[in-house]
């Protein structure tokens, strides 16, 4: 028997994640369907990429596609987009399916579902880890909220876009993991930055001190991946947003709330993120936080240069 054929894959959100994501697919042979809400990003996958469309409306993109991806700031958004006027929802068809890799609200996700489901469409949440980097070079990790035969059709595609998939339960579970994984994240960025500008106060190189971290116990996927890269270079441009990672610890708390877990270092945590989101101001770089631990403890966490 011939393989059967790829889906039709539609593509919402084109940003610094979804741009290369898509690009990924169109790449690998899928019939790729595509919309942003800023058309120069559109136009710009559009022509990386043979043989990708562009459409006008979510619904046009839904009534394309099999499945459809979206990679949009929240889960509101994403309601808007797949439940309101003009939205997937009005296009797509009974069997097809929705796979939102978008940082959203479990809750959110849980709604959106069972407003999908009366049409006879699946939703995956399938939220990413990775950054900018992995998206480009197909080396996310993908946490996924699925049920079994939903999980199985959209595999394909996390292996195309990704380098490893988890899937951790029913619908809105890969949100879950999401939010929770980002505030330890951030914690962890914390405790990071002060612990590196103390020993900058006492003497020590910041750039000797993070070098020992990725040998010892304190070592992390911060002083591995960011505090070399965006804190000592002094760039400070790691292209995800600091008031992004404020609305993951958000969600974080918020999920806690719901569960009735009490979380005190993380709500102090979520208090000092305030404060540096404050001092950033709009559109900053979540490395900005390492920049406010400097200005509140009086040092650099920069360099030593002997001499």
């Amino acid at each position: 028997m011939p393989p059967s054929p790829l889906p039709r894959i539609g593509f919402i959100g084109l940003g610094v994640m979804g741009a290369p994501m898509a690009g990924h697919l169109a790449r690998a042979g899928y019939a790729l369907t595509v919309l942003d809400a800023d058309p120069l990003r559109t136009r710009m996958v559009a022509e990386a990429c043979a043989g990708v469309r562009i459409a006008g409306t979510p619904r046009e993109v839904g009534a394309a596609s099999d499945i459809v991806i979206t990679m949009l700031p929240n889960g509101r958004i994403v309601q808007q987009v797949t439940l309101g006027e003009d939205g997937l929802q009005a296009g797509m068809s009974a069997g097809s399916l929705l796979l939102d890799t978008s940082s959203s609200e479990p809750w959110l996700t849980r709604d959106t579902a069972r407003t999908l489901a009366q049409s006879g469409i699946d939703l995956v949440d399938a939220p990413v880890s990775g950054a900018q980097w992995g998206a480009e070079a197909a080396e996310l990790v993908f946490m996924v909220g699925a049920a079994p035969a939903s999980f199985a059709r959209v595999v394909p595609l996390f292996e195309r876009m990704g380098r490893a998939h988890f899937h951790l339960g029913v619908v809105s579970s890969g949100h879950a993991m999401k939010c929770i994984n980002n505030l330890i994240t951030a914690v962890t960025f914390l405790a990071t930055s002060e612990g590196l500008a103390t020993g900058a106060r006492a003497g020590l190189d910041p750039a000797a001190m993070n070098a020992v971290l990725n040998e010892s116990t304190g070592g992390s996927w911060i002083t591995r991946n960011h505090i070399e890269q965006r804190v000592l270079s002094r760039s400070f441009d790691d292209p995800f947003k600091l008031e992004l990672m404020m609305k993951d610890i958000g969600i974080a708390l918020d999920l806690a709330r719901e569960t009735s877990t009490p979380m005190p270092l993380s709500g102090l945590a979520q208090q000092l993120w305030g404060a540096a989101d404050q001092m950033a101001g709009p559109g900053a770089s979540v490395s900005e936080m390492a920049r406010w631990v400097e200005r509140l403890a009086g040092a650099e966490i920069a360099p030593r240069h002997a001499g």
